[in-house]
Order: structure tokens, then C-alpha cells, then sequence
């Protein structure tokens, strides 16, 4: 039998076949996507955590777990223990080896998303990836009291542009009762997309953050105490207190001697911790969840290939006889073998040229 009919009876017998074959491609092509899209997720996963801040030496805050103030201060999750003196922060700056400070002061929220109260030193010294510093993709960092800027994902998730006003709550909660009615904020710039929770936020000054929390005691607003923002934007706010700070050293070697003059601060307890060895904590106790992914992935896969060999055992089950018939009256094996998920109503050849 010539190669060419051959290949003929071969593709007749996938034609025949086509729904059968395309179930079992269709389920080994969704195991091996899933299989390669979770390798693929693990990996954009651990790179995310590994990129979210770089190039800061050290996160200072109040005392409390290297796990905690991480997260609150990178990742926006969580609620600080207490806040650092602005004295404190003062003397951090006047320390002649560090670099740079980035204040951040937390407290507050818009619609589900964090609201940060920092200063210039933010859109021009945080970093992340490699190294890759924050771009504005509209307008300009805040300049006045009442300006906000706003993070990539805030602005698309709202539909907010450059020039809309907008009114922050009081809390870090998702839903809340208590809202700055009276000091609406401005738009004046949008950040872009980084792909880190800096898109998450939204972003004011230290000053901002002080004058509309004027006239509120326990979370409530005394009518007649508030400021309005003309009123405002006549005075002078220093903030006593703020959140945390990202710290950049002037010599990365006195890195570890820094941290553990901060730690083991008398005057107020503070904590300083390395982000890289906070991240890779993070990522260890993610881990269980990381093979947890990895098994459930190899459990489909092995179902998949099980079905695979169900359907071909039924399809054997089904042409034994055949065979058998197709051998008794002098088939060769390689004949059988090119025949054998070949439909009968398919087989253009007479019993005689069935003999090689």
C-alpha cells in the first residue's frame, strides 16, 4: 500500500474521529495553559513583591513587626500601631548621614482607597523595579493645600481627570459616615501606571492633611471649628505627628548601624527595618500558598491526561473486534495500524489489498 494512501487513511480516520480529538486537545491545551499560567503568575507574583519599593535603606516607624509596618507603609494594608513625633522626624533629617527622608502620614481614605499625606521628596526620590522613579502621566505634583494627586488605577476606577474635585473620608475603612465635606480637594495631577500599590492611592501634603483635620475630635467634626479652604490656605500647618518615613543613606555601609541606633532609640521606640529582608519574610510565608497553586495546577493535569487515557482505552474497547476480524483474514500489523480508528464506512479497499 503506497505511503500517499496511507496518509489518505490516516486523515480519513482523524476526520471521522474530529470530535472526539478536539475535546482531548482541547482539554490537554487548557491543562498545559493552566499549568504554564501559574508558573507564569508565581513568577509576576514574587517579581511584584520583590520590585514594589527599591532603593530605600530603611523604613522607619513606630515599634512595632517589621511585617506590620511593611505593610501598611508599602502595601497599604493594615493600620499603624502609633505614630513618630514631627521632632523625631526632624532629627532624622538633621542626621548627616542620611540622604533623604519621605514622610508618610496615613489616617484617611477615598472610596476604598488610601489616602497619603507626604511631601515633594515622594514623586522625586520613591523609586521602584529597578530603580525606575514615579512620572506623572497628567498635570502636576500638588503644590497647594487642598491639591491632591491621584494614583493610575484611583483615576481610572473613578473616571476622575485633571481638574475634578473630589471629598476624602476620615478613616482607612472602605465605607465611611464621616466625610470632609467642607475641604473638598482639587485634582491637579495623575500619576503613571507602575504596577505596585503607589497606583492604589491617593496623595496629599503634610499640610492638607492637617487643615482638614481641623475642628474633628474622635473622628467627628465640631460644627464651627472646621476650616473652610480659604481659611485655610492662610495659615500654617506643621503636622505633630506623622505615620512612618522611607529613609535614603548618604553611605549604604552604615546602613546596619543606623537601624540599630534607631531600634534601640530611648527617646521614643521606634522601629527600622531593611525592605528587602522584610519582602523576602513576606514571601516566605507566602510560600504555602505558592505550592498550594503548584498542586492544584499538577492535579488538574494529571486528571487531563487520565481522561486522555479513558478515552483512548474505550476507543480500543470498541475496535478489538474489529481487529481481531481484520488479523484473522490476513492483515498485516502495519495495516492495522493505519486502520485502526478508522470509521468502516470509511475503508475504500477490498479485503484482498488489505495484504502487504
Amino acid at each position: 500500500m503506497s505511503t500517499r494512501l496511507a496518509l489518505s487513511l490516516a486523515g480519513a480516520s482523524l476526520w471521522h474521529r474530529r470530535r472526539v480529538l478536539a475535546l482531548v486537545c482541547l482539554t490537554l491545551t487548557l491543562s498545559v495553559t493552566l499549568l504554564l499560567g501559574i508558573q507564569y503568575l508565581r513568577t509576576e507574583v514574587k517579581e511584584s513583591f520583590t520590585s514594589t519599593v527599591s532603593d530605600t535603606d530603611l523604613i522607619i516607624g513606630a515599634r512595632s513587626g517589621q511585617l506590620n509596618l511593611l505593610l501598611y507603609t508599602v502595601f497599604h494594608l493594615g493600620d499603624p500601631t502609633n505614630n513618630i513625633r514631627w521632632s523625631t522626624f526632624q532629627e532624622l533629617e538633621a542626621d548627616e548621614r542620611i540622604d533623604w527622608l519621605i514622610p508618610i502620614s496615613l489616617g484617611d481614605s477615598y472610596r476604598g482607597s488610601r489616602v497619603i499625606g507626604t511631601n515633594d521628596n515622594f514623586l522625586e526620590r520613591f523609586q521602584y523595579g529597578r530603580g525606575r522613579s514615579l512620572q506623572l502621566a497628567q498635570g502636576r505634583w500638588f503644590d497647594n493645600v487642598f491639591d491632591v494627586v491621584l494614583g493610575a488605577n484611583v483615576a481610572d476606577k473613578f473616571d476622575h481627570a485633571v481638574g475634578d474635585s473630589i471629598v476624602l473620608s476620615h478613616g482607612g475603612g472602605r465605607t465611611s459616615f464621616s466625610n470632609h465635606d467642607n475641604t473638598p480637594f482639587h485634582i491637579t495631577g495623575i500619576l503613571e501606571s507602575t504596577g505596585t500599590p503607589v497606583d492604589q492611592a491617593v496623595y496629599i501634603s503634610l499640610s492638607g492633611m492637617e487643615a482638614m483635620h481641623v475642628g474633628w475630635e474622635s473622628g467627628v467634626a465640631i460644627p464651627g471649628r472646621t476650616l473652610t479652604p480659604k481659611e485655610a490656605e492662610q495659615r500654617d500647618f506643621t503636622p505633630s505627628a506623622i505615620t512612618a518615613a522611607f529613609a535614603g543613606l548618604e553611605r549604604k555601609i552604615l546602613t546596619f548601624q543606623v537601624q540599630r541606633e534607631l531600634n534601640e532609640n530611648t527617646s521614643e521606640p521606634l522601629s527600622a527595618i531593611l525592605p528587602g529582608v522584610a519582602l523576602s519574610e513576606l514571601w516566605r510565608l507566602m510560600r504555602q500558598f505558592e505550592r498550594a497553586l503548584i498542586g492544584i495546577t499538577g492535579f488538574v493535569v494529571v486528571i487531563s491526561l487520565l481522561g486522555l487515557a479513558a478515552v483512548l482505552l474505550t476507543l480500543q474497547a470498541q475496535r478489538s473486534h474489529e481487529i481481531a476480524v481484520l488479523r484473522a483474514i490476513g492483515a498485516s500489523p502495519r495495516l492495522v495500524g493505519l486502520l485502526y480508528v478508522i470509521e468502516p464506512s470509511s475503508w475504500p479497499l477490498s479485503p484482498v489489498s488489505w495484504r502487504c
